[in-house]
């Protein structure tokens, strides 16, 4: 069940855009190894700019995440990588299809 998500945007620097790709890459162990990440991707919109979207069934996952391993890279490397600030947005999730089934939030429910 997924009730809550994150969306981030991301712009790379000019020169930099296989670097934040390769980056973004390798962050998927890290997501995997998060047991309240429900889902996780990171997307490329175009050649410069990139995306993660990842849901959680709660806001304490929610939280969990924006205080692991991936949240402490991005901001490690952003000056390094990014042309302007991570845009983040949180949002509730009104239904989901995940595999094996379809699904209304429990905050809809």
């Amino acid at each position: 069940m997924v009730n809550v998500a994150l969306q981030v945007r991301l712009e790379a620097k000019p020169g930099k855009e296989k670097e934040l790709e390769e980056f973004l890459r390798a962050q998927l162990s890290y997501a995997l190894g998060e047991p309240a990440t429900v889902s996780w991707f990171a997307v490329k919109f175009d050649d410069r700019t990139f995306g993660i979207f990842d849901a959680f069934a709660d806001e304490a996952g929610r939280k969990a995440h924006l205080e692991g391993e991936i949240a402490k890279a991005l901001g490690q490397r952003a000056g390094e990588l990014l042309a302007k600030p991570l845009a983040i947005e949180r949002m509730d999730v009104m239904a989901a299809k995940l595999p094996g089934n379809g699904e209304v939030p429990d905050s809809l429910g």
